[in-house]
């Protein structure tokens, strides 16, 4: 299958820690089928704009209630995206977006779910993306990527025109930097961050007791995804204290420009010595990697995920710094390198290189003979 099409298919961040066997796999599923309840107490106590479910049982739409038959009726007719949430996280929640809710509906009953083990979130869906972004808050300052058209271009690290645009502040320096200058911009950022601080300590302690929720200085700190649209303006669709957690100590540079070597977006620190193995997609499941050996690729599915345990590190031509092929890496410990756009024709098979994940260089040692 092509990449496009696959991606198609939004596979979750779950779905990869669950095919690297990681333990914490219960937890981030469980974080994540809950995320819009921590959106709507940001909403409740700080006014956080985000994307508002209709919520119903399963056994309400099974049923068919007055209440439902009226939603169908005003809105059927409305974009939506469907999640089918399950009340215990052992379950998979099963998604779908992009279709008037009269479609996603036919979707959701084909499913034949079990009404009693699942809610039904009806979540309105833009029909256009102006700007998306996908971020983390730490102690050290903020850092992610925004791109224009929608969100899973960063989640999943597709992108068929123009690569993210990197974003960091450091709460030392206290300004953005860009890794493409564009009018506008920060003064966006600059917006997008703002919904996060908190600069009232009854609020702060009201969040902390509701949420457990934690603060670099005055703001929220966490993973966070948003998309801004013509329709409702900026809002944030994801809130995870767990990702949060995993880049605490993270913040990410501005590629250069780089005289020795292809540079691109550091997805994981770490620095290894091995020889390039170039695996397109369709060679990945007869693929396997010798001890030593570099996996270089256009960008990363699960169908990867056996060679990049194998591999010593890891090079794509797309992808980016919080793309879930990334926090895989992160989880497997890998030196990654993203978004390098040339790796599959810069290196060859065989080369001997140096992926230094920390500068966010691959370095030719030796070509292959």
């Amino acid at each position: 299958m092509d990449p496009i099409e696959f991606y198609k298919q939004q596979v979750n961040m779950t779905d990869w820690l669950k095919a690297i066997g990681a333990s914490n796999t219960e937890a981030m599923q469980a974080e994540d089928y809950e995320k819009r309840e921590r959106l709507k107490v940001l909403n409740e106590v700080i006014g956080l704009p985000f994307d508002k479910p209709t919520q119903f049982s399963a056994q309400d739409i099974a049923d068919n209630t007055p209440e439902f038959a009226r939603f169908i009726v005003e809105h059927g007719h409305e974009l939506c995206a469907v999640r089918a949430i399950p009340y215990d996280a052992s379950h998979q929640k099963l998604r779908m977006r992009g279709h008037i809710i009269t479609k996603a509906l036919e979707w959701y009953m084909g499913q034949h779910l079990d009404p009693a083990l699942y809610r039904v979130d009806f979540v309105p869906h833009p029909s256009t993306h102006i700007w998306s972004t996908i971020f983390v808050v730490n102690s050290l300052g903020v850092c992610g990527e925004i791109t224009k058209g929608s969100h899973e271009q960063l989640t999943q690290g597709l992108y068929t025109e123009h690569a993210p645009i990197t974003f960091v502040r450091s709460w030392e320096e206290n300004e953005w930097r860009l890794s493409e200058e564009v009018e506008g911009l920060s003064l966006y950022l600059d917006e997008v961050l703002a919904f996060l601080r908190v600069t009232d300590a009854a609020k702060q302690a009201e969040l902390k007791r509701e949420l457990e929720a934690e603060f670099a200085g005055e703001y929220v700190v966490g993973y966070f995804e948003t998309v801004q649209s013509e329709e409702w303006g900026t809002w944030f669709i994801d809130y995870n204290r767990l990702l949060g957690k995993r880049y605490e100590n993270f913040l990410a540079t501005i590629p250069g420009q780089s005289t020795t070597g292809l540079m691109g977006q550091i997805g994981n620190k770490g620095k290894a010595i091995g020889k390039v193995r170039i695996v397109p997609f369709d060679m990945v499941e007869r693929t396997t990697l010798a001890a030593g050996e570099v996996l270089v690729c256009d960008m990363t599915t699960p169908q990867y995920v056996p060679l990049m345990q194998q591999a010593v590190a890891i090079v794509t031509d797309r992808g980016g710094i919080l793309a879930h092929a990334a926090i895989v890496a992160r989880e497997l410990g890998k030196p990654c390198i993203v978004g390098t756009k040339t790796a599959t024709t810069f290196l060859h098979d065989g080369d001997l290189v140096e992926v230094d994940a920390n500068s966010g260089v691959v370095k030719i040692l030796e070509k292959a003979k």
